[in-house]
């Protein structure tokens, strides 16, 4: 077994903890679910560890898995090294917090993408067919024995538009945008986006026929529909609100807009007050609350958040996160996490520490000294940083000191420090 030893209690960690699901007590690494996660996804990994969920009262963990609960700092237990996020949001967690203790909050982008490309394109279909009111007429007549009759009659309050010929703006173009974009072409429509942040290998990804706007104003003037796929980044530079009454009135007159990101990027004031006025045609959104629920009958299509609400999708989210956090927990690679840099290196030798630290000159050199005044020789080691933090890698040939590990752990500037060892 692989020992968890952290800065914060020099020890291994849940060496015996029960498994909840058949009862048995394995000396395995133990996993909170603070949500219900895809079964097929924990089977697959529960040979490798203990699941449990925290109503248990436990107060010991090695990482934590999670969807939607909103995590607070205070339900963290001081031995957890790694956090989970079976989605791509990561608003519901404390990663500032979770930075300045060492820990890693990983994501699985892209793994529910196709889902929420569905959902997107099921959105335009429903506003430029009217298929909400169309269904509630249907519904509203049902058992009558005119109702063919009656339908007949009515169906031209219910005429809507084709999507061919349109032009969809996308704001936002990662791997959802980039599934939407192609949707949208097979269905003939023009496609435009804007994205800040578009890396190159990313951009090289795009379906061709995909105009990328000069600017997000040029987009917004042009769409006929816009769909909205960033990610709520709160502060001063942030998309809180990232739509509001400016960028609105920018907007084309009959626009439909969609939300299926974050209802934070969108300001409900300012699209409520853009129905009234037939400035916004409709308005599909993912995210109930009471000002939109009450405003049904103005164009809004409210979904009760079922963006990646697929089997495929929340298994798919779950492995990918799993895999990341045991690759975390065994070997100390990060793969997709929010707050720290990527860093890969392949195992070839049992005894290796890595090193969570602030992104400061002097802080490696520091630890070199360390160990070198330890006399211990180091087989490899990689770094990388990103933004304010650095991560480091070291394998060694032998056995290092757990009085060591104390020292290096207590520098300053380093957030922690993990020994995995056999």
């Amino acid at each position: 077994m692989l020992g968890y030893k952290t800065n914060v209690w020099y020890k291994e960690v849940c060496s015996f903890t029960p498994n909840y699901r058949n009862g048995t007590t394995v000396n395995k690494p133990s996993i909170l679910e603070f949500d219900v996660i895809a079964d097929k996804a924990i089977q697959g990994f529960e040979q490798r560890a203990n699941f449990y969920r925290p109503l248990r009262g436990e107060q010991q963990a090695d990482a934590i898995i999670l969807r939607s609960h909103r995590l607070t700092e205070d339900e963290v237990p001081n031995d957890v090294q790694a956090i989970g996020r079976a989605g791509v949001g990561v608003d519901n967690i404390p990663v500032a917090a979770m930075t300045e203790r060492g820990i890693p909050v990983f994501n699985a982008p892209g793994a529910n993408a196709n889902a929420v490309r569905e959902l997107t394109v099921l959105g335009m279909l429903m506003a430029a067919r009217n298929v909400v009111g169309a269904i509630a007429f249907t519904q509203g007549h049902a058992g009558e024995t005119d109702i063919a009759k009656s339908a007949e009659a009515a169906k031209k309050e219910f005429a809507g538009t084709e999507l061919a010929g349109k032009t969809l703006g996308l704001i936002g173009l990662g791997a959802i945008g980039g599934l939407v974009a192609e949707a949208a072409l097979a269905f003939g429509m023009h496609v435009v986006g804007y994205d800040t942040e578009l890396p190159a290998a990313r951009a090289l990804k795009l379906p061709q026929a995909l105009n990328l706007a000069p600017s997000l104003n040029e987009l917004l003037e042009t769409s006929d529909f816009i769909s909205l796929h960033l990610p709520f980044i709160p502060g001063e530079h942030g998309t809180l609100h990232f739509i509001d009454s400016t960028r609105i009135k920018r907007m084309k007159q009959g626009v439909v807009l969609l939300n299926l990101a974050r209802p934070e990027v969108v300001s409900e004031a300012a699209v409520l007050e853009a129905l009234t006025v037939g400035k916004i045609q409709s308005y599909v959104c993912d995210f109930p609350s009471p000002e939109l629920s009450a405003q049904l009958g103005l164009g809004v299509i409210l979904l009760p958040h079922l963006g990646a609400s697929t089997d495929g999708a929340e298994e798919k989210s779950a492995t990918m996160v799993l895999e990341q956090l045991f690759d975390y927990l065994e070997n100390g690679n990060v793969t997709n996490a929010v707050n720290f840099p990527n860093l890969k290196l392949s195992r070839q030798t049992a005894y290796r520490l890595t090193v969570a630290h602030r992104n400061v000159e002097g802080v490696l050199e520091t630890i070199l000294s360390q160990l070198a005044q330890s006399r211990v020789n180091i087989a490899r080691m990689e770094l990388n940083t990103r933004g304010d933090i650095g991560y480091v890698i070291f394998e060694f040939e032998a056995e290092i000191s757990e009085g060591l590990i104390g020292v290096i752990s207590e520098l300053s500037n380093v957030l922690r420090a993990r020994y995995l060892a056999p």
